[in-house]
């Protein structure tokens, strides 16, 4: 099923209201300031310059080593839908439970789909695709697991996405093999999902083929510009890290007086049990907090952290009146 949070329209439209918090997704409630915009980047196409010094400074940011190219798009989601297009049809499989726009987009282009328990379950795939750390259950993968499993496969996507608060995890600063794809978002960590922007890296061969589909175009000035500030920030980065650890242990807390087990997640979302996810999710909506459940799952709720102290007074308040 095709569904995703940050459907706060539905909530609304559903419990009434104003005011609510947004936690149906793993998007930072404590983003990066938005700086001062140039009024070039609205008036003017996008730049060959302003396009290269985003990758350059994104290369750096996330240590990203040599030969492995890059090339920034209109979120990580944007990756997602081309790379159906990258190798003739054949069977792809997807770590699973996961985001499931993976699995949307290669059956959308006519890919034999199938789920896979473990990585061990992906041997032989023409396409695999892992999320690490996946999402929603948080379960991650060392990155020498990783390169062992592209040994295994035709082709390996690994999305990234949520990679930014546990950089230990990534693949980027290793040589990627030539049949290795990675994604990263920007606005998930750095609280700016409306920016758009994302970035897939791998063999030149790869990432040529997708900036070929992409267009001249893919991201807009002001992303450009916001993205280059952002990243360029490492001292931001390193405080917001050890901050969302801080928050997502005060979060765990407030769920295990509430009775909600942590089922895992990462520093930018938690998911837990709950003795029925469609009544606790009800629940919380009464208190005009949103969250997130799963069709797969009767049981499981994820929660997106809290920003300000005053949504940490609301959420204290509605999982322990």
């Amino acid at each position: 099923m095709r569904d995703h949070g940050g459907n706060l329209d539905a909530a609304m439209t559903r419990y009434g209201g104003q005011g609510w918090i947004d936690l149906s997704t793993g998007i930072n409630r404590r983003p990066y300031p938005l700086p001062t915009i140039p009024a070039t980047a609205w008036t003017a196409l996008p730049t060959q310059t302003a396009k290269a010094r985003l990758v350059e400074v994104a290369r750096a940011a996330w240590q990203v080593a040599a030969p492995t190219k890059a090339l920034s798009l209109a979120g990580a989601q944007a990756a997602i839908q081309l790379v159906p297009l990258l190798r003739p049809t054949e069977r792809a499989m997807v770590l699973s439970p996961t985001y499931n726009e993976h699995a949307a987009c290669l059956s959308a282009h006519g890919w034999h789909l199938t789920e896979a328990a473990s990585l061990d379950a992906l041997h032989g795939a023409d396409l695999a695709v892992v999320v690490n750390p996946n999402n929603p259950d948080g379960r991650r993968w060392l990155p020498e697991h990783l390169l062992a499993l592209a040994g295994t496969v035709g082709f390996l996507v690994v999305d990234e996405s949520f990679a930014d608060a546990t950089p230990e995890l990534s693949l980027l600063s290793r040589e990627l093999p030539e049949n290795v794809l990675v994604l990263r978002s920007f606005g998930k960590f750095y609280g700016l999902a409306g920016v758009r922007l994302g970035f897939a890296f791998g063999a030149a061969t790869v990432i040529d083929r997708l900036e070929a589909m992409a267009g001249p175009w893919p991201v807009p000035g002001p992303a450009l510009h916001i993205g280059a500030l952002a990243l360029a920030d490492t001292a931001w980065a390193d405080e917001m890290r050890h901050q969302l650890v801080t928050d997502a242990a005060r979060a765990d807390a407030l769920a295990t007086a509430a009775g909600w087990p942590l089922t895992g997640g990462t520093p930018l979302f938690r998911t837990y049990h709950t003795p029925d996810a469609a009544a606790a999710q009800g629940d919380l909506a009464r208190h005009r907090i949103w969250s997130r459940i799963f069709p797969y799952s009767r049981h499981w709720l994820r929660l997106g952290l809290p920003g300000p102290e005053a949504e940490w007074d609301r959420l204290a308040a509605a999982l322990c009146p």
